[in-house]
């Protein structure tokens, strides 16, 4: 049996980016996809789609170990209010279901929002299928796709950890 070439993989290499294909088992975190990919987490690069009004979205590229900073970009994109569509929106927009989501061959050329903390380093993205990524240079993924780079992120949360039970007494 085949494996079908990733739509993503496709799309990178009809702009003519130097990319690998990785693919792996499935993977239910963070350190997992790293460990899948061999990465460092940071390195692993999430691709949000944010919506900023009706039929209007935006991917933004978040490493791995980091979260959105809704007021940072508020302020970039010079709107009061951001939201993440839900996943069937999330389809319809890009053609990828969550988790396999990628810019390259995107359904919808969105613009492109890059964490600055992503230039200089080699990184893992979705490719358009389960269990697959891409691997890339990230100054030249960003500049095939053209992203607009700033500072949009904030240290992922530590986890929180539930309060053990109090004797009673």
């Amino acid at each position: 049996m085949t494996q079908r070439h990733p739509p993503g993989a496709v799309a990178a290499q009809q702009l003519g980016l130097p990319h690998r294909v990785i693919r792996h088992g499935a993977v239910r975190s963070l350190a997992e996809a790293a460990v899948a990919r061999s990465v460092e987490p940071t390195d692993v690069v999430k691709t949000m789609v944010v919506r900023r009004g009706n039929d209007d979205h935006v991917f933004v590229l978040v490493p791995g170990d980091r979260v959105i900073s809704w007021p940072k970009l508020r302020a970039l994109l010079g709107v009061n209010r951001l939201s993440m569509p839900q996943a069937e929106e999330a389809l319809q927009v890009t053609g990828y279901p969550r988790g396999t989501i990628t810019p390259f061959g995107a359904k919808n050329a969105l613009p492109v929002i890059a964490d600055e903390r992503l230039a200089g380093r080699a990184i893992t993205l979705g490719a358009g299928l389960n269990n697959t990524a891409l691997a890339v240079d990230a100054d030249q993924a960003l500049t095939a796709l053209d992203a607009h780079i700033a500072d949009v992120t904030d240290p992922e949360p530590p986890p929180t950890v539930p309060e053990p039970p109090t004797p009673s007494t």
